[in-house]
């Protein structure tokens, strides 16, 4: 006889999600006042090779053990398109305003949808159509091309939210066949030695201090992949989805007050339509899965 399932507890569920974003937002912040004085792989370099300090208690039994070669190929394919994600992301955010990185990061799960249905052979129902094309439209409603200028960095942002979704598809393989703190571990030193050569290509001269920030970087990604992980085990996707718009808001409300970013309303509005389409994709999906579990008879 299987164990009962934990009782879910939504407001545990959604004080995680809260602390989760505080922490993603931490990161932009940081980042964001970081600017353009470190090329954008040597700051995406030292972020994980701080990673990789943190979790060397993993890392190290865990590379004695070895790895089947499978194993190792995900880990290494997933790796190569997150440098990629990781570069295109701290190059955004150090040129454009932390709500429109943000806002255009809510596209991960859209993406992450549409990369199920093409890599994995999900059924993509009217439902799922609908919501991606809504999500889309909240994308041009942030943009607005042909109203405004899109530059590089929404384009390097767009790129960071197609190469996130394909990190996110090797996860989804990988979760199978390995454990989520070998997943995260390995993430880490795969990101930080593919990044080594083109860190040491484009090295600047850096500060102790931005060496720091670099850290905290780090940890604050750290806690906010712990606090959402949290999130979901306290209870359906569903629950605390919703708050991640919240997010937003605080990232609005983070470069108005320190970065003296104006705050643009149809961001907001973009935004909460992204977040609004993958809610529903959340909700629907749980509620199908509900319906399509057959009661065990004992």
């Amino acid at each position: 006889m299987t164990a009962p399932r934990p009782a879910d507890t939504p407001v545990q569920a959604i004080l995680w999600m809260l602390a989760s974003g505080l922490s993603f937002v931490g990161v932009t912040g940081i980042v964001r006042y970081l600017g353009t004085d470190l090329p954008a792989a040597q700051s995406a370099f030292v972020r994980f090779g701080w990673g990789v300090v943190f979790l060397a208690p993993t890392l190290i039994p865990m590379l004695r053990g070895g790895l089947p070669g499978l194993h190792l190929r995900l880990h290494l394919g997933r790796g190569l398109v997150h440098v990629a994600a990781v570069v295109c992301w701290f190059y955004a955010m150090a040129r454009i305003p932390v709500a429109e990185v943000t806002a255009i990061g809510y596209l991960n799960p859209v993406l992450l949808t549409l990369g199920t249905v093409v890599f994995f052979g999900e059924r993509l129902s009217l439902r799922r159509v609908l919501a991606i094309g809504v999500a889309l439209i909240g994308a041009l409603i942030v943009l607005r091309p042909g109203l405004r200028e899109v530059t590089d960095g929404h384009i390097a942002q767009i790129c960071a939210a197609v190469f996130f979704a394909g990190s996110y598809l090797f996860a989804k393989r990988l979760s199978a066949v390995a454990s989520a703190g070998q997943i995260v571990a390995m993430l880490s030193l795969v990101v930080t030695v593919a990044l080594a050569p083109w860190a040491l290509w484009v090295w600047v001269p850096m500060s102790l201090v931005q060496l720091a920030w670099l850290a905290v970087v780090a940890v604050c990604a750290t806690a906010g992949h712990y606090c959402m992980s949290r999130a979901f085990a306290a209870a359906p996707i569903a629950v605390s989805q919703p708050v991640v718009f919240l997010q937003l808001i605080w990232a609005a409300l983070l470069g108005w007050a320190v970065f003296g970013e104006a705050v643009d309303l149809f961001v907001l509005i973009g935004g909460a339509v992204i977040v609004g389409s993958v809610s529903y994709i959340t909700w629907a999906e749980a509620r199908k899965r509900r319906r399509d579990v057959v009661p065990e008879v004992l």
